[in-house]
């Protein structure tokens, strides 16, 4: 139940900051929406630790402002691979190994790959993922395991990647 009301007062502080409108009855409308949203996840069972994980909230604060370097990093670096030479463009598919403890952090595992401009997740399964990368430098860079020890991280985990080949 703590999870619902917490569910719902994210919502509507989410809803209030989006919106901009400040008057009664539009405040009103978004108390009652988060309500409702929150109770009918409640009713279908869907606000638990997996869906809307509390404890990685305050820990994803510090992962956002890396992450959003690490996608400016390869926006830049595909923008050069993209205007320089053709040859440089060398794509490449991969399997990495994904040690997080949960679906939920190897779902952000993931996502942060597919964010990072050059690299997308394929596939999620049996603690590895497939990644389609669109050189043999963004590749190498995912094989370091930076990314997958600081999302292991946010799980409380000190799983260092294994070497691959």
């Amino acid at each position: 139940m703590f999870r619902s009301i917490f569910l719902a007062v994210v919502l509507f502080l989410l809803w209030l900051v989006l919106s901009g409108i400040y008057t009664p009855i539009l405040i009103s409308f978004g108390v009652l929406s988060a309500i409702i949203v929150a109770w009918i996840a409640y009713r279908m069972d869907v606000a638990d630790h997996e869906g809307f994980p509390i404890q990685l909230s305050w820990k994803a604060v510090s992962y956002w402002p890396w992450l959003i370097v690490e996608i400016i990093k390869s926006n830049i670096a595909v923008a050069g691979l993209i205007l320089g030479s053709r040859e440089n463009i060398k794509p490449i598919l991969i399997r990495i190994p994904a040690n997080q403890k949960t679906e939920l952090g190897q779902v952000t595992y993931a996502n942060s790959i597919t964010l990072t401009p050059g690299t997308v997740s394929i596939a999620v399964g049996e603690n590895m993922i497939d990644v389609h990368s669109l050189s043999k430098a963004a590749a190498e860079d995912l094989k370091q395991g930076v990314m997958h020890d600081k999302v292991c991280r946010l799980e409380d985990l000190n799983y260092p990647l294994p070497k691959t080949k």
